[in-house]
């Protein structure tokens, strides 16, 4: 698979936005928000809920400098960030599923619409860094 594509300057603020996000989210796990991100870990993780939220924190610490930082490698920096987006949605369940609070999540209406917006997460990274355009590519 080729790495390198052209993307539109929209393209490009759209993944620049989303990488500063990741690293800001990053960040908060290490620091301000490390409790609230402890209420999405599942119980079913074989690591300390604090644990698992520092390692989170430096994935998306470092996904999110990929995404600012990406030129000839957007389409697998885009789909890697995919996959995380993806990887960390049954803790979006967790959160819904035992009605933990965090985040101003603290109803079940509001932890169930929340659930939607990780596919648009995982939409925005893929459109963001060019894999549609690199699939299309590979099908001409």
């Amino acid at each position: 698979m080729k790495n390198t594509v052209t993307t539109t300057t929209a393209q490009n603020t759209a993944r620049i936005a989303l990488g500063s996000m990741l690293v800001f989210a990053g960040v908060s796990h290490l620091t301000f928000a490390r409790v609230d991100f402890q209420a999405q870990v599942p119980d079913w993780v074989p690591v300390s809920k604090d644990t698992t939220v520092l390692l989170s924190g430096v994935a998306e610490i470092a996904l999110g400098a990929a995404l600012l930082l990406a030129k000839n490698k957007k389409v697998v920096t885009g789909i890697v960030a995919a996959a995380f987006f993806a990887a960390v949605f049954p803790g979006n369940i967790s959160q819904y599923k035992n009605h933990r609070n965090a985040f101003g999540l603290d109803t079940d209406e509001k932890r169930l619409i929340r659930l939607f917006f990780q596919p648009v997460l995982i939409g925005w990274a893929l459109w963001s860094c060019g894999v549609f355009q690199q699939n299309k590519k590979q099908e001409a």
